[in-house]
């Protein structure tokens, strides 16, 4: 099968490249012929100030990725459009390139962006879903976005647009939601039930279950408000035992962070800032157990997945999507979210029952092996492929060729 993949990087690096990059290596490797389309938001950085000022408009409908996408389609007809990302560089625009080549699209939310401004839900410290109950005019009179009312307005305006156009109901064929916690919320948002599919993310290649385990809790994500690593340092404020923490990351509340371990004197604890993945999967796998503190509903926290895939338990807000993917007192361990008292109980619990905790490890290296690997993906991947070429009647290969729907040539 042909099929291009399209994702728009953000300035800062993300979980949503590590899928991108993940799923683009296991359709390679499956034999799939892929393309890339993908843009980067640090092009901005290269705009003179006039020029970003067309951003808003951009973020809306971009011209040039209309022109360049649609030349693409016609040089390479594929079978297969799947889009991770489009937010800000590449925009909507090449929803409808697909739809005027009558090429079928795939859609994976890896964030709420479609029913929420800013994509997350969160906002003054707390969970939100004003956008979805009132409107989006709720997230631009709070500025949610950037702490800004006009940025906001400007991602408003998109959502608003295509939902008066139908794009995201009439140019997308399958909708690829990472948990059922999150189907849950694009069909309140008015998708359609028969197209919005659950695929979990997944860990490729596998790391491995690791044997020798060290003495020392871990977080690893970024450092921002709706991570709640503040909740983390309060509950090591309350502990009785000196427990290790190790904190990989960075972000924008990394200087105060470090700042507050200094003041409150919490010795225990070390920051290890931004560590490439490979070493980042090396502390996760010699962990006592990973501390998953996040206040947001998470789509689904690769970091998560990881920590199964190494053979170790995670304590996690009872909340979202994380409540879903950590079974309590099988996997994990759920506390009650932003409640440090609650976590520095059960981080002292998982401390002093290393045994129970190294049970909950094996249990979760199981439940990645049935759920997480890349062999148990791409099944899905493809069912989810196959509804969507199969709402297209007749699908065109090459000049003068046809094949039914749901049959491209490559997988017959």
């Amino acid at each position: 099968m042909k099929i291009i993949l399209v994702h728009n990087y953000y300035q800062r690096p993300g979980g949503e490249d590590v899928v991108f990059e993940q799923e683009r290596e296991l359709l390679e490797r499956s034999g799939h012929n892929i393309l890339t389309y993908c843009r980067s938001n640090r092009e901005v950085e290269s705009y003179p100030g006039v020029k970003r000022l067309a951003l808003a408009q951009r973020s809306v409908w971009s011209g040039d990725t209309w022109r360049d996408f649609g030349g693409l389609l016609r040089r390479e007809n594929p079978d297969l459009v799947h889009i991770h990302n489009t937010q800000v560089m590449i925009s909507p625009s090449i929803y409808s390139a697909c739809r005027q080549r009558d090429v079928p699209v795939v859609q994976t939310f890896h964030n709420y962006r479609l029913a929420c401004p800013v994509g997350t839900f969160f906002r003054d410290g707390k969970t939100c879903e004003e956008c979805v109950e009132h409107g989006l005019w709720r997230g631009v009179l709070h500025g949610c976005y950037r702490n800004s009312r006009p940025a906001t307005a400007a991602v408003a305006l998109m959502l608003a647009v295509h939902r008066l156009r139908h794009t995201w109901t009439t140019a997308i064929d399958s909708y690829i939601a990472l948990s059922q916690f999150s189907r849950k919320i694009f069909l309140r948002a008015g998708l359609p039930a028969d197209r919005v599919f659950v695929k979990p993310n997944f860990v490729y290649p596998d790391p491995g279950m690791c044997s020798n385990r060290a003495d020392y809790a871990l977080f690893v994500g970024r450092l921002s408000p709706e991570k709640r690593v503040s909740t983390i340092l309060n509950a090591w404020a309350h502990l009785r035992t000196r427990i290790p923490l190790i904190i990989v990351g960075g972000g924008p509340e990394d200087i105060r962070l470090q700042h507050e371990v200094a003041i409150r004197n919490l010795s225990t604890i070390r920051f290890r800032g931004q560590l490439p993945r490979s070493q980042t999967l090396l502390l996760i796998g010699q962990a006592r157990f990973l501390i998953f503190s996040s206040e947001w509903y998470e789509n689904f926290p690769m970091t998560i997945a990881e920590s199964f895939a190494r053979g170790v338990p995670v304590i996690c807000s009872r909340m979202g999507a994380m409540q879903e993917i950590v079974n309590d007192g099988r996997t994990g361990v759920h506390f009650r979210a932003g409640d440090s008292e609650d976590l520095a109980e059960k981080v002292e619990w998982a401390w002093h029952h290393a045994e129970r905790t190294l049970a909950m490890g094996m249990e979760a290296r199981q439940e990645y092996e049935s759920k997480y690997t890349a062999e148990k993906n791409y099944p899905l991947l493809m069912d989810i492929y196959r509804h969507a070429m199969a709402r297209h009647p007749v699908l065109k290969v090459e000049a003068g060729e046809k094949v039914e729907a749901g049959e491209p040539n490559s997988l017959r």
